[in-house]
């Protein structure tokens, strides 16, 4: 059997009964580690789990496929995924690798992000599209994720914002050259999704777009570590949000929409800035 286990967003400790059970008995047992990551490492991991575990970069998951998959007809393997198997596409491909091959697979699933951001207070089933907002750099400046938090704001929904990682990404130039060079990994940090979120309003408002949905006086939240011991959850508007500092990583981003009173409440919890509780309260009528 092919086994996908989600991990949980906090420590080693976040495994379910089942998924230690299964892991404890496989034959091999693999870390997917490049779409998230735990507040402990893999070291961590093994001492809790009592396993050796095999790191899986992005390239053994998207080129390796047959590695990971090797003699699961017979033996147990075990895949193991921060949050749940399911946060990320690329494990859906897995599954439909394994099923080609004729390799019977099962899920057990963990908390993820998408339900444990309802930490901050807003209804889960008022969220509308997630967002993932990445990283700019000199030539590349997209803003399509500006305009799906607008539309969503449209609808009065929430936005989940998942905020770019890169690990173990190559330069352009070591790219081209074939050199196998990594850069040191990036999270990116609410401060700067923020930033990136003001300079997109900036430009629109040059380009005579007066009427902007997501602004700089706009409520947002900003999580990080979710599901840690050390969770922090901050209540601002974007402008000031652009200040704040969160810690470690991961962070996410929530743009709100239209908010129920207790939701409204529910925020007021997170912020000690007095402008900010009037804004909110300003929002009950």
């Amino acid at each position: 059997m092919f086994y996908l286990v989600g991990l949980g967003l906090g420590d080693s400790k976040d495994i379910t009964v089942k998924g230690l059970e299964v892991v404890r008995k496989a034959k091999r047992v693999y870390l997917e580690a490049y779409t998230s990551i735990l507040t402990v490492g893999k070291e961590a991991l093994e001492e809790f789990y009592g396993r050796e575990i095999t790191l899986a970069d992005r390239d053994m998951v998207e080129t390796e496929s047959d590695t990971l998959l090797e003699n699961s007809e017979k033996e147990d393997i075990v895949f193991l995924v921060v949050g749940d198997p399911f946060g990320a596409t690329t494990h859906t491909d897995l599954v439909l690798r394994a099923k080609q091959k004729g390799v019977k697979y099962k899920v057990i699933h963990n908390a993820s992000i998408m339900n444990a951001i309802g930490c901050c207070g807003l209804q889960l089933y008022n969220y509308g599209e997630t967002v993932s907002i990445v990283f700019w750099d000199d030539t590349w400046k997209p803003e399509s994720f500006y305009d799906k938090i607008c539309v969503n704001l449209e609808r009065g929904m929430h936005t989940l914002c998942l905020l770019d990682i890169k690990v173990k990404e190559q330069s352009i130039e070591n790219l081209m050259k074939g050199r196998k060079i990594y850069e040191p990994p990036r999270y990116m940090t609410v401060s700067r999704a923020a930033e990136q979120l003001l300079e997109i309003v900036e430009n629109r408002r040059s380009k005579g777009q007066n009427d902007l949905r997501l602004h700089e006086e706009s409520i947002c939240v900003g999580v990080a570590r979710v599901g840690a011991d050390d969770q922090t959850v901050c209540t601002s508007t974007l402008k000031s949000i652009q200040s704040c500092d969160l810690g470690g990583p991961l962070h996410s981003l929530v743009v709100p929409g239209h908010m129920h009173p207790l939701e409204l409440d529910m925020l007021k919890l997170f912020t000690n800035d007095q402008t900010v509780v009037e804004k909110l309260n300003e929002l009950y009528t």
